[in-house]
Protein backbone atom coordinates (compact mmCIF):
# COMPACT_ATOMS: atom_id res chain seq x y z
CA UNK A 1 0.00 0.00 0.00
CA UNK A 2 1.22 3.30 -0.71
CA UNK A 3 0.41 6.76 0.14
CA UNK A 4 0.38 9.76 -1.82
CA UNK A 5 2.03 12.55 -0.52
CA UNK A 6 0.53 16.31 -0.83
CA UNK A 7 3.12 18.66 -1.89
CA UNK A 8 4.02 22.44 -0.69
CA UNK A 9 4.26 23.10 3.44
CA UNK A 10 0.99 25.31 2.16
CA UNK A 11 2.79 28.38 3.63
CA UNK A 12 3.95 31.02 1.28
CA UNK A 13 8.08 31.46 1.06
CA UNK A 14 8.58 27.62 2.51
CA UNK A 15 9.96 25.10 0.56
CA UNK A 16 8.78 21.44 0.56
CA UNK A 17 11.81 19.04 0.97
CA UNK A 18 8.97 16.17 -0.80
CA UNK A 19 8.21 16.58 -4.45
CA UNK A 20 4.66 16.48 -5.79
CA UNK A 21 3.81 12.90 -6.59
CA UNK A 22 6.19 11.33 -4.02
CA UNK A 23 5.34 8.30 -2.43
CA UNK A 24 5.36 6.78 0.99
CA UNK A 25 5.32 2.92 0.76
CA UNK A 26 3.78 0.50 3.81
CA UNK A 27 6.81 -0.75 5.72
CA UNK A 28 5.29 -4.56 5.51
CA UNK A 29 5.18 -3.95 2.08
CA UNK A 30 8.23 -2.17 1.07
CA UNK A 31 10.65 -4.78 3.31
CA UNK A 32 11.55 -2.41 6.01
CA UNK A 33 10.82 -4.62 8.71
CA UNK A 34 12.84 -6.18 10.44
CA UNK A 35 13.13 -10.37 10.32
CA UNK A 36 10.89 -11.72 12.21
CA UNK A 37 8.97 -8.32 13.58
CA UNK A 38 5.97 -9.08 10.89
CA UNK A 39 4.20 -11.29 13.68
CA UNK A 40 4.36 -8.11 16.42
CA UNK A 41 3.20 -5.91 13.42
CA UNK A 42 0.31 -8.62 13.06
CA UNK A 43 -0.77 -8.62 16.81
CA UNK A 44 -0.74 -4.76 16.69
CA UNK A 45 -2.71 -5.04 13.93
CA UNK A 46 -5.35 -7.25 15.73
CA UNK A 47 -4.77 -4.79 18.97
CA UNK A 48 -6.20 -1.98 16.57
CA UNK A 49 -9.11 -3.92 15.51
CA UNK A 50 -9.88 -4.34 19.04
CA UNK A 51 -9.69 -1.37 19.95
CA UNK A 52 -12.20 0.07 17.76
CA UNK A 53 -14.90 -2.58 18.65
CA UNK A 54 -13.92 -1.50 22.38
CA UNK A 55 -14.34 1.98 21.32
CA UNK A 56 -17.72 1.64 19.64
CA UNK A 57 -19.17 -0.36 22.12
CA UNK A 58 -18.69 2.45 24.71
CA UNK A 59 -20.00 4.54 23.23
CA UNK A 60 -23.06 2.72 22.24
CA UNK A 61 -23.52 1.45 26.06
CA UNK A 62 -23.01 5.39 26.79
CA UNK A 63 -25.46 6.88 23.95
CA UNK A 64 -27.70 4.55 23.05
CA UNK A 65 -31.40 4.91 23.68
CA UNK A 66 -32.40 1.10 23.20
CA UNK A 67 -32.34 -0.98 26.41
CA UNK A 68 -31.41 -3.68 24.85
CA UNK A 69 -29.24 -2.29 22.67
CA UNK A 70 -27.39 -0.64 25.78
CA UNK A 71 -27.30 -4.43 27.76
CA UNK A 72 -25.72 -5.90 24.64
CA UNK A 73 -23.05 -3.26 23.73
CA UNK A 74 -22.24 -3.89 27.73
CA UNK A 75 -21.62 -7.13 27.03
CA UNK A 76 -19.69 -6.58 23.63
CA UNK A 77 -17.40 -4.29 25.76
CA UNK A 78 -16.64 -6.90 28.40
CA UNK A 79 -15.32 -9.17 25.85
CA UNK A 80 -13.66 -6.45 23.77
CA UNK A 81 -11.90 -5.78 27.13
CA UNK A 82 -10.98 -9.77 27.28
CA UNK A 83 -9.80 -9.91 24.00
CA UNK A 84 -7.91 -6.86 24.66
CA UNK A 85 -6.13 -8.26 27.68
CA UNK A 86 -5.36 -11.31 25.49
CA UNK A 87 -3.50 -9.44 22.70
CA UNK A 88 -1.66 -6.91 24.85
CA UNK A 89 -0.45 -10.12 26.82
CA UNK A 90 0.84 -11.63 23.25
CA UNK A 91 2.48 -8.42 21.93
CA UNK A 92 4.30 -8.36 25.37
CA UNK A 93 5.57 -11.87 25.39
CA UNK A 94 6.27 -10.93 21.25
CA UNK A 95 8.23 -8.16 22.64
CA UNK A 96 10.46 -9.91 25.55
CA UNK A 97 11.49 -12.84 22.99
CA UNK A 98 12.90 -10.15 20.63
CA UNK A 99 15.42 -8.68 23.46
CA UNK A 100 18.68 -9.91 23.45
CA UNK A 101 19.42 -12.98 26.06
CA UNK A 102 15.52 -13.34 26.34
CA UNK A 103 14.66 -16.63 28.14
CA UNK A 104 13.34 -19.78 26.39
CA UNK A 105 10.56 -21.48 27.91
Amino acid sequence: MSVEIASGSGLPGRSDPIRAGATVENEASSGTIPPGAEALVELHGEREAVERRLVLAQQRRQFGTDADDVAQAGHDEREALLELDRVLTRIRAAEYRRQPGARRW
